[in-house]
């Protein structure tokens, strides 16, 4: 499932390839056709995410909420300008594929090998025959018959055109038309998303709902109406980095740990935002850093690492099921 960092990369690519513009809103499948003839033709005037749910209006008081869930992406094709704040790399199709605006973002560095930091497509990996940025956990840029817009692949629920870009959503948990006042009520649910607002009262917010939970942190890390964005991936990281064992129950931490906590979670969002990996582990330079952008084990410390020994302390590194989740941990350091 797309992480926090994902659907920030997205809602920046919709900011500044379709914000401004009245796009046609279609659903090749059928399954929103309503919703798309409501937003068709609207001009789009913001773009937003909150955790792991984005939120695209459009004039006349309408919003596109979109929730990628496990196996929702975004595909993106045409003259695809890119969010001048964040990255991409290098692809076996180069560089120039991603459109011809917007290429001051591009990194002359390897892609990962699972394709996570690309702009033209993020979300559940898919093959396509046509250009696209796939946009979701991990990010790619694809093949092109050259054909713009390009056919629909596959079951497209919605799909957004203007005179450069087209965008196809596949998969989605969630896609749905909501007034301004079922945003707020969805938004209300979710705890505090730090790449909106990194402040003292957002960070108190997250220390005091978690400071109710007895339930253990490495649950409470997960729970959305806690804290919003944190996937697997980062929570799994973060626990590590600030050696805290993911059993321990969340009321009995201090709340200068929780405040670390969120701390982190800051500084390793704003990172997954720009580079578009989550990168968690600190200090990499030169070779070491092109490593990690282009091996997944390169740049976490215990994240798909089970069996292995921990890289600070040589102890294995644990796998269990935590909350209906794979759980990777290590037992020599987060005692």
């Amino acid at each position: 499932m797309p992480e926090g960092h994902s659907v920030h990369r997205i809602a920046r690519q919709f900011g500044v390839n379709f914000v401004g513009t009245a796009p046609e809103v279609t659903s090749p499948q059928g399954r929103f056709a309503q919703g798309a003839a409501l937003l068709s033709g609207r001009e789009m005037t913001d773009a937003r995410a909150v955790g792991k749910q984005m939120f695209l209006e459009f004039e006349g008081d309408h919003w596109l909420r979109v929730h990628l869930g496990i196996y929702g992406a975004w595909d993106f094709a045409g003259e695809v300008a890119i969010d001048p704040a964040i990255q991409i790399h290098t692809t076996k199709f180069g560089r120039g594929r991603l459109g011809q605006t917007g290429m001051a973002g591009v990194v002359d560095t390897p892609m990962d090998s699972a394709g996570e930091d690309s702009v033209a497509s993020i979300g559940a990996p898919r093959r396509s025959r046509v250009a696209r940025v796939h946009m979701a956990e991990r990010d790619r840029a694809e093949a092109t018959n050259g054909a713009f817009p390009p056919d629909p692949v596959g079951q497209v629920r919605v799909r957004l055109l203007n005179e450069t870009v087209c965008a196809d959503l596949r998969g989605p948990t969630a896609c749905e038309v909501l007034t301004p006042a079922e945003v707020d009520a969805v938004v209300q649910k979710l705890g505090p998303d730090p790449a909106n607002a990194n402040t003292p009262e957002e960070r108190e917010r997250f220390v005091t709902r978690a400071r109710k939970k007895k339930t253990p942190i490495g649950l409470v890390l997960m729970d959305q109406s806690i804290i919003a964005g944190i996937g697997n991936v980062y929570r799994a990281e973060m626990l590590f980095r600030a050696r805290l064992n993911p059993h321990t129950p969340a009321n009995t931490l201090d709340p200068a740990v929780l405040e670390d906590l969120w701390d982190d979670w800051a500084h390793l969002l704003e990172i997954g935002i720009t580079v578009g990996q989550m990168i968690t582990i600190d200090g990499l330079e030169g070779d070491d850093y092109r490593r990690a952008l282009a091996e997944r084990d390169e740049r976490h410390w215990v994240y798909k690492l089970e069996g292995t020994p921990c890289k600070r302390c040589g102890t294995n590194i644990v796998l269990e099921e935590f909350g209906a989740r794979k759980l990777y941990w290590c037992p020599g350091c987060q005692l």
